[in-house]
C-alpha cells in the first residue's frame, strides 16, 4: 500500500484515483489472489462392493526421463474397490488403448473377474471410437471427470 501511496503522490501513473491507501486494507485484486481453493475431501466410503469394479485411468507424459524400456508415457490404472495401482510404461500416447484392451483381458481370464466401470478423462487417448467400441462389446461404462478437476479422478 505503501508503494500506491508514492505512486498517488508523486502522480507517476495515469487515472490512479487519488485517494490514501491504507495499510491493513486488501484491494479486491489483491483478495483474490491470495484466495486458496478449498481442498478435495478423500473418500471414506468405498462406492463398489468387488474388485476391479471400477477403474480409474489416467496417462501422463511425456516425461523427461525414459523408464528402463525407454519409455516416456505412464498409463496408470486404480482398482476404486482396493485402490491397487497397476502402471505401464508405453512409448506413444496411442498405444493406450492396446496396453488396456491387454489389461482387461488378462483380469478377465486369470482373475475371473468383470469389469463394470472405468472413469477417465475426457483426453483423445480415452474418448475415441475404440474405446468407445471395446466398452459397448464388453457391456463397459465409461465414465469420464469433469473438465480440469483432476482432483475428481479418484473421487
Amino acid at each position: 500500500m505503501s508503494h500506491l501511496n508514492k505512486l498517488v503522490s508523486k502522480n507517476l501513473v495515469t487515472s490512479l484515483p487519488e485517494i490514501k491507501f491504507q495499510q491493513e486494507r486488501l484491494c479486491d485484486a489483491c483478495q483474490k489472489g491470495k484466495q486458496v481453493k478449498t481442498s478435495f475431501k478423500s473418500k471414506q466410503c468405498v462406492s463398489t462392493t468387488n474388485p476391479l469394479e471400477l477403474i480409474h485411468m489416467d496417462l501422463f507424459g511425456p516425461s523427461r526421463t525414459k523408464s528402463l524400456g525407454g519409455n516416456y508415457y505412464t498409463l496408470v490404472l486404480v482398482g476404486d474397490y482396493s485402490r491397487f495401482t497397476w502402471t505401464f510404461f508405453i512409448s506413444y500416447k496411442s498405444y493406450t488403448f492396446q496396453v488396456f484392451r491387454k489389461f482387461a483381458t488378462i483380469i478377465k481370464n486369470e482373475k475371473d473377474l468383470r469389469t463394470k466401470s472405468i472413469r477417465s478423462d475426457h483426453g483423445c487417448k480415452f474418448q475415441n471410437e475404440a474405446f468407445e467400441i471395446f466398452c459397448e462389446n464388453h457391456g463397459i461404462s465409461h465414465n469420464f471427470s469433469a473438465l480440469r478437476t483432476p482432483q475428481k479422478m479418484m473421487l
